[in-house]
């Protein structure tokens, strides 16, 4: 049986206007895809009218509380105590969201007590994993 867990948090859209943006998010993580955070953002917070869904290691996060971390569209590091940034680049543009560090370490926290750190590997149904890449996913 998989287990998700889900995590409201709200996160401030940073951009040139004289105040930021309120953005829902929601932070999701399952032992069915364990090295995977997915970020989800409702259609009204999307250009397109319809959610989008960021999916990013969560080793990545976990290092991007501590220090700068991130190579290529998710980049994430730490604004003094209490903030965490969140850089998202896609060909469309760039999305730079504050977050409240407390939130995400909550978060992580859920996370590990579901497949703990280093135990991703051992917690994956390879089989499983396989068949979806080939094509002939099993239910």
């Amino acid at each position: 049986m998989s287990s998700t867990i889900e995590q409201s948090v709200r996160a401030r859209l940073i951009s040139d206007a004289p105040h930021s943006l309120a953005v829902p998010v929601v932070l999701r993580y399952s032992d069915t895809d364990p090295f995977a955070v997915r970020m989800v953002f409702p259609p009204e917070a999307c250009l397109n009218d319809s959610g989008v869904t960021w999916t990013f290691a969560r080793s990545l996060l976990d290092a991007g509380l501590r220090a700068p971390s991130g190579d290529g569209d998710v980049h994430i590091w730490p604004c003094g105590r209490v903030q965490t940034m969140i850089e998202l680049r896609s060909p469309e543009g760039v999305a730079l969201l504050q977050l409240d560090t407390a939130s995400l370490r909550r978060f992580l926290v859920r996370s590990y007590a579901t497949v703990p750190a280093g135990n991703e590997a051992a917690a994956m149904d390879i089989e499983r994993v396989l068949a979806a890449l080939l094509g002939n996913a099993r239910g």
